[in-house]
C-alpha cells in the first residue's frame, strides 16, 4: 500500500446520516416477499466496478481498522450457520463490531427453532423483521440464500450454500490478487484439489472469468470441475477449455489431467480438439482446495494420494513467482514447510477477510456509498412450477429440501431452443416434454409452438406418461399418439 493510500484511509468514510433500517419499508412475518433491500447471494450480484469499489474500500479499512467504529453505530448483524465455520462467521463478527455495530450469533442451529420443524423462511423473515439489519447465513442447501433474499427485508449475504456458490470468500480472494499482484485482468491462476465439490472454486471461477483471467484446473481425480460450471463459464463468459500440458508445475500436475480455461481467443478450436494442449509457463497465484468430505463420501476420491503441494514443489519454473493461496481449512494438501516460503499468503488471505468484509457490510447497510459504482446487475426474472412435480433435479437444492416455502421456480436460459434452469441452485432443467397450464397440452422440446407459450404457464414433464398422468394431452402429431 502507497504512503498516499494509507494517509487517505485514516478519515472516516462517506456515511449516510440519518438512513433509516432496511426493515422500515418491509413487510413484516406473513406479510409475503419483500425484495427491498440489495442482497448479495451470489457473485454475479455485483458488477465489477462495484468489486474495485470495495477493494478499494478495504483498503482503507485494513490501514487502520480501529478508526471506522462510527460507520454502524446501533446496527446488528445476525449470523446464521447451519453448517460449520470459523473464519467467514468470525470475519463477518469481527467486521461488524469494527464497524462500531452489534452481532447476533446462531452458529449451532441444532439447538434453534429448527429442531422444532421451523422452516428457513420463517426464520428469515423473524430475524430479518425486527432483530437484525443484516443476515450472514450459511446452509447445506444449494439455493439457500436465493430463497432466503425472497422473503428477507433487510440484506442477506449467502456465506455459503451447499457446494454451489461462497460470493464473499471469492471477493476475500479477488482481493488478495488485487493486493499482491496489483490486479485481476490477465493473470493465470491454477486451481488445483477438489473443484467438483468446492464452492469457493465455483464462485472463484466465475469472477476469475468475469475479470478474464485464465484458469488452469488442476483437479484432483474424479473431481473435476462439474460440467454444469464448465458450460456457465463457455456460454456466458466466452471461456474456452482446452487440454493443457502442465509438466512445468512438476508434482502438483503429475496426476492430473489439467484443463486450461481462457477467455476465447481466434487461434483456439472447439472444446478439447487441441490436442497439443495450451503449455503451462508461468502462472501468478495456486489456489489450492482441500477434499470437500462433508459433501461427497471417501468412495469419490480414487485411489491416488490427494494433490499436494510440498517444498520442493515449489521448486517449479512455472511457480517462481506464484503466490500460494488457500481457503482454509485445509488438511494435508499443502506441507507445513511451504508456511515460511513468502510466496505463501493464505493466513494474510485469511485476515484480509475482516477488511473485505468490512466493506460489504458498510456497503449493504448503506452506510458507505461505492465510488464510481455504477449500475448493479438486472436481476432475472424467474417463475413458479403452475402444477406437476418439481423439475429440478438436483437434490440438494433447497426446493427438494424444504418444500414449505421453497416453490419450485425456474428462469430462462434460452427461448429457441427452450433451455430452463432452476431459480434456486442455477441446475439446468431436463424435460422429455413441456405442457401449457392453461391449454393442458403438452408438446415436443423442439416445437415451435412452445415459442407461443408464457413462461408462467410452462409445465416440464420427465416423459409422457408423467404429463397424462397430470391431466394433459398431447398435441396433435406428438410422436408416439
Amino acid at each position: 500500500m502507497t504512503q498516499d493510500t494509507a494517509a487517505d484511509s485514516s478519515s472516516e468514510p462517506d456515511r449516510v446520516e440519518g438512513a433509516p433500517t432496511l426493515r422500515e419499508a418491509a413487510v413484516l412475518a406473513g406479510g409475503g416477499e419483500a425484495p427491498t433491500a440489495r442482497h448479495l447471494v451470489s457473485i454475479d450480484d455485483i458488477s465489477l466496478q462495484e468489486m474495485h469499489a470495495l477493494f478499494r474500500l478495504a483498503d482503507r479499512f485494513a490501514a487502520e481498522p480501529r478508526a471506522f467504529a462510527g460507520t454502524c453505530p446501533g446496527f446488528i448483524s445476525a449470523s446464521l450457520f447451519y453448517e460449520p465455520s470459523t473464519r467467514t462467521r468470525l470475519s463477518f463478527e469481527s467486521a461488524m463490531l469494527r464497524l462500531g455495530g452489534g452481532v447476533l450469533t446462531a452458529a449451532e442451529m441444532t439447538s434453534s427453532s429448527v429442531v422444532k420443524g421451523e422452516s428457513l423462511a420463517d426464520t428469515i423473515r423473524v430475524v430479518g423483521g425486527g432483530y437484525a439489519d443484516v443476515i450472514v447465513l450459511r446452509h447445506p442447501s444449494e439455493g439457500a440464500a436465493r430463497l432466503a433474499a425472497r422473503y428477507s427485508p433487510v440484506p442477506v449475504i449467502n456465506a455459503g450454500d451447499g457446494s454451489l456458490e461462497h460470493p464473499t470468500q471469492t471477493l476475500c480472494d479477488l482481493y488478495n490478487l488485487h493486493v499482491e499482484r496489483g490486479k485481476i485482468e490477465g493473470l493465470d491462476v491454477v486451481l488445483a484439489g477438489d473443484l467438483k465439490y468446492s464452492r469457493t472454486v465455483h464462485s472463484f471461477a466465475y469472477a476469475l472469468a468475469r475479470f478474464g483471467a485464465n484458469i488452469v484446473c488442476v483437479p484432483q481425480a474424479g473431481l473435476e470441475l462439474p460440467d454444469y460450471v464448465v458450460e456457465r463459464l463457455h456460454e456466458d463468459f466466452q471461456v474456452e477449455p482446452m487440454r493443457a500440458d502442465a509438466r512445468r508445475l512438476g508434482n502438483l500436475a503429475s496426476n492430473s489431467d489439467a484443463v486450461y480455461l481462457t477467455p476465447q481467443k481466434p487461434h483456439q478450436l472447439s472444446l478439447f480438439t487441441d490436442a497439443r494442449g495450451w503449455e503451462v509457463q508461468s502462472v501468478d497465484a495456486v489456489y489450492m482446495t482441500r477434499p470437500q468430505t462433508e459433501r461427497h463420501s471417501g468412495a469419490e476420491l480414487s485411489e491416488t494420494t490427494y494433490l499436494r503441494l510440498e517444498k520442493r514443489a515449489m521448486a517449479a519454473e512455472s511457480l517462481r513467482d506464484a503466490v500460494v493461496m488457500h481457503p482454509l481449512p485445509r488438511r494435508d494438501e499443502i506441507s507445513d514447510e511451504v508456511d515460511a516460503d513468502p510466496r505463501s499468503i493464505y493466513f494474510k488471505q485469511a485476515a484480509r477477510g475482516v477488511p473485505i468484509r468490512m466493506a460489504i457490510l458498510a456497503w449493504l447497510l448503506g452506510r458507505v456509498p461505492l465510488e464510481s459504482a455504477g449500475e448493479p446487475s438486472e436481476s432475472v426474472e424467474s417463475y413458479g412450477v403452475p402444477v406437476g412435480p418439481n423439475p429440478c433435479p438436483n437434490p440438494s437444492c433447497i426446493s427438494r429440501t424444504e418444500t414449505r416455502h421453497a416453490e419450485p421456480r425456474f428462469r430462462i436460459l434460452e427461448r429457441d431452443p427452450l433451455r430452463v434452469a432452476c431459480a434456486y441452485c442455477t441446475r439446468e432443467l431436463s424435460h422429455a416434454v413441456i405442457g401449457c397450464s392453461r391449454s393442458r397440452i403438452f408438446h415436443a422440446p423442439q416445437a415451435g409452438t412452445i415459442r407461443l407459450i408464457l413462461p408462467e404457464h410452462l409445465v416440464f414433464f420427465g416423459n409422457e406418461e408423467a404429463a397424462v398422468e397430470a391431466g394433459f394431452r398431447p398435441a396433435v402429431g406428438l410422436t408416439g399418439h
